[in-house]
């Protein structure tokens, strides 16, 4: 662990970790965060400040009042500079009429004050040469449009003045480890410092957050409620704590990402210094977007495309409080695992059979014992024990605790284990120990001290640690979860998979997207022209013949090779079975050219308004797996690849993968391996296996292509891309156009 200590002048920004003596340079106030991106924007928040200005102090004021008296249970050493229009003396404390009565610049002000008189505060913040501070007044953004006009103008005045501010609408923030708490609300006692740090939109949320990790046991090193986000957002915050070195995880609510390249940039930073992010993110039940004509907007729905993100920067997310503090804890306490393999132990049969089904049904691999592991165990249980994984070390250590503690040793020892859970619960109270408990709990420490794996000692239901509880695992320093299985062995699954996307990202140089190929001279219209477009783009397209008329179909039929594919040519028609503008299997040049009339007719009955341009004449393909590939363009995030089962099967099965662009082949790999369909890739009763690596070049070149069409594509459609053992090939396409 790293020695290097933040330094502390007297208004620190964002904790600085340079071992270097403190100079301007190094740790002034405003010091910028490190990223190109921030700095570019806006300067640090300090959140250890040594003076703090309370604006609208008051005895009668509950916001007040709290924020005080947190102070004082912290042990806050700084200054407290209370401050009211009377100047009337508070807390025992002289206050002042206003932030420029002060007569100097504090580090921080908090702003208790209605909203009428927030501006107000920031004029005198501005002239008292005061640039941070909290707003907790509500009434902005969350109301509506006024509301919103109302946050511009406060954010603008605070950008104009150099103001660094959380808020409005935000209870403010802690820093546990320094023991600075900017907060209104009464946060759980006694205080835990630890290495969690949370950040919430909502100010009741991240209280209920760190509620529950208090209840856990779990110790944070800063909670801080960003509010609606005026100046400072979520991603600046993210971005913080990857570089302080108090923190070894993040766990995130948000209601909205407000800044999408800040969210980015702060989620890199924290994949670039291994600190999870966990995200509980509402909104997964909200109506998906919708494209009137192509399958890939119905795919491509809001909280879908954030799913997306997470997957492409290695982010966690999670459903409840519950999950998001737990696993941000776990990996915070595991860090990357060096593999996938999982061992279990219990001291009941039962339980290992809870603990099996429930590590199948989220992923995670259990590896049985190695032979060399198995005979040592066999040695070490009685007659009636069985080793494997999970491992039932039976009732025999009631006898023997020690035996707990051999088991958990040669588990640790295990080559094909990389992390190991044992179910044993800590007594919550004296009445509950017995007589194997703490003897058995100290012979699993002792083995797990000595271990070259994290080993977790899990409960087998959901406790809270009370104060018996806590006293147990703060004298054997264990490693203990009272969260229960429900809820730590997906959690685990979460480690492992952060961890190999982790290991992988690590172990491969980031590779970087092709640039888009040059964009057509006119935008093509109709799907002829846009097949061509893309073959033109590098995509392999069906070859295709256009026919005006019968005598023009049948020879087309004749020197593609029969049996062929006959489809509408128009302009103005997306759906072509539709209006009867497919035929299939034309075995003969002559049913080509009875085809074509036959459609032509349909088709000006059915669509009369539609220009016709002909019939296209295609060869027939031989049986493959249909891929439908799909680029939309999501207001938020850009340009959106999905890649799933094509023809039927994407309206019936809706199985697709989704990843941000520019992508990469491995990128595509990646998805194609996530399809619940993937089975089909590999061969499927005697059909022959898909070349993965060709559908790869080839979705790359459908996505590069659809970012040459420009920005006013919003969205194109390959369904089906035919794939085989002999690579892959567009067969339809369709693009939709923004207005």
């Amino acid at each position: 662990m790293s020695t290097r200590r933040p330094c502390r002048p007297s208004a620190r920004a964002w904790p600085c970790t340079s071992p270097r003596k403190p100079t301007a340079a190094c740790c002034p106030s405003s010091r910028p965060f490190h990223d190109p991106y921030h700095r570019s924007r806006r300067a640090a928040f300090a959140v250890l400040p040594r003076s703090i200005a309370l604006v609208g102090a008051s005895e009668r004021s509950a916001w007040s009042n709290t924020a005080h008296k947190n102070l004082v249970d912290f042990g806050f050493t700084g200054r407290i500079l209370p401050v009211n229009r009377k100047g009337d003396a508070v807390y025992g404390r002289p206050a002042a009429t206003s932030l420029r009565a002060l007569g100097e610049a504090v580090d921080l002000a908090l702003v208790m004050v209605p909203q009428a008189a927030v501006e107000d505060v920031l004029d005198e913040a501005r002239e008292a040469g005061i640039r941070n501070a909290v707003v907790l007044a509500s009434g902005y953004a969350e109301t509506g449009a006024a509301g919103q006009a109302l946050q511009e103008q406060l954010r603008a005045k605070a950008l104009e003045a150099g103001i660094h501010l959380i808020g409005p609408n935000c209870v403010g923030f802690v820093n546990y480890v320094r023991r600075t708490p900017v907060f209104t609300i009464t946060p759980p006692l006694p205080i835990l410092p630890g290495s969690l740090a949370v950040i919430s939109q909502s100010g009741a949320v991240g209280t209920l957050t760190h509620q529950y990790a208090h209840k856990q046991g779990i110790g944070l090193s800063h909670i801080v409620t960003t509010g609606n986000e005026a100046v400072i957002d979520v991603g600046r915050v993210i971005g913080h704590m990857a570089d302080d070195p108090d923190t070894r995880s993040i766990a995130v609510f948000i209601e909205a990402v407000r800044d999408v390249a800040s969210f980015r940039a702060g989620a890199e930073r924290a994949r670039a210094a291994g600190k999870p992010v966990v995200v509980l993110k509402i909104g997964r039940s909200a109506a998906t977007a919708k494209s009137a004509q192509a399958h890939t907007g119905a795919l491509v729905g809001d909280d879908r495309v954030f799913d997306a993100v997470c997957q492409s920067l290695n982010i966690l997310r999670v459903d409840s409080i519950e999950e998001m503090v737990v696993t941000a804890e776990l990996i915070a306490r595991t860090g990357v695992l060096r593999g996938d393999g999982v061992g279990f132990s219990s001291i009941s049969g039962g339980i290992c059979e809870i603990l099996g089904d429930r590590a199948e049904s989220v992923g995670i691999r259990l590896p049985e014992p190695s032979p060399a592991t198995v005979k040592r165990l066999q040695a070490a249980l009685p007659d009636f024990g069985t080793p494997h994984n999970p491992l039932d070390t039976t009732g025999a250590i009631i006898l023997d605790p020690k035996l707990m503690g051999e088991t958990t040793r040669i588990l640790l020892e295990e080559p094909r284990f990389d992390l190991l859970g044992v179910a044993f619960d800590v007594p919550i109270s004296q009445q509950q120990e017995r007589s194997y408990s703490r003897p058995g709990l100290e012979a699993i420490q002792q083995a797990a001290g000595a271990g070259g794996i994290p080993a977790l000692i899990l409960s087998h239901t959901a406790q809270s640690l009370t104060d018996h509880a806590r006293g147990t695992v703060e004298a054997l320093g264990l490693n203990y979860f009272p969260c229960g299985l429900e809820l730590a062995v997906p959690a685990i699954g979460r480690a492992v998979a952060w961890s190999r996307a982790m290991r992988e990202t690590q172990a491969r140089p980031a590779a970087a997207a092709a640039p888009p190929p040059a964009a057509p001279a006119e935008r093509p219209e109709g799907e002829r022209a846009l097949l061509q477009a893309l073959g033109r783009c590098g995509v392999p397209v069906i070859p295709q013949a256009l026919a005006r008329n019968a005598q023009e179909a049948a020879t087309a039929a004749a020197a593609c090779g029969c049996p062929v594919a006959i489809k509408i040519a128009s302009p103005d028609i997306a759906h072509k079975t539709e209006v009867g503008g497919v035929a299939l299997n034309i075995a003969t040049p002559e049913a080509a050219a009875a085809a074509c009339d036959a459609m032509l007719a349909a088709v000006a009955r059915k669509a009369p308004g539609a220009r016709i341009d002909g019939v296209v004449v295609s060869p027939m393909r031989a049986p493959g797996v249909e891929l439908l590939v799909g680029v939309r363009s999501d207001p938020l995030w850009g340009p959106v690849l999905a890649l799933g089962l094509g023809g039927v099967w994407v309206e019936i099965l809706k199985d697709t993968q989704l990843r941000l662009l520019p992508a990469t082949e491995d990128d595509v790999l990646d998805m194609l391996g996530r399809l619940k369909g993937r089975a089909l890739l590999d061969g499927y009763r005697g059909t022959p296996a898909v070349d993965r690596r060709a559908v790869a070049r080839a979705v790359v070149a459908i996505a590069q292509a659809a970012l040459a069409l420009g920005p006013q594509l919003d969205t194109l459609e390959i369904n089906p891309l035919r794939a085989g053992p002999n690579g892959a090939e567009a067969l339809d396409a369709l693009a939709v156009w923004k207005d």
